[in-house]
């Protein structure tokens, strides 16, 4: 009768050598997994448009309203991903979203992605693939266009 020393425990996943190995994705260039950096800079961009929007449209006492800031932020991403895929900082860093199993990425997955990404600490709970939790629940990952 075989011993199992060390019991199978539900989760146990081995590591990539790469982020994106995984999902079958290349280490670098076109395809690979968008980094930190262009995503940060990607959001930068996309939350400066909103901020504008706002300030040009939606200023309470002279200041930007922050719920109209946040709404205009996601009603950008939930348009542009399915139509140029990605929002437009994303472009700017050469990044386009992707749906896991291929094909359109459809309305309800920029949809659920985005109103998770609104709440912020989806996106900080990343995964080896650095995939945040935003795009793990939408079936979704950021590549290198």
């Amino acid at each position: 009768m075989p011993q199992n020393p060390q019991p199978s425990r539900s989760g146990d996943v081995a590591p990539s050598r790469y982020p994106g190995e995984r999902l079958g994705l290349p280490e670098e260039g076109r395809g690979s997994v968008g980094r930190a950096g262009r995503r940060i800079g990607a959001l930068v961009v996309d939350w400066g448009i909103a901020y504008l929007i706002s300030f040009a449209f939606f200023r309470i006492d002279g200041q930007p309203n922050g719920w109209a800031t946040l709404g205009i932020f996601v009603l950008m991403q939930v348009v542009f991903i399915p139509t140029i895929g990605g929002g437009i900082g994303h472009r700017v860093f050469g990044m386009r979203v992707i749906a896991l199993q291929g094909g359109w990425v459809g309305v309800w997955r920029p949809l659920v992605r985005s109103l998770l990404l609104a709440i912020v600490v989806p996106a900080l709970v990343w995964d080896s693939d650095q995939r945040g939790f935003h795009d793990k629940i939408a079936g979704t990952v950021l590549i290198r266009a």
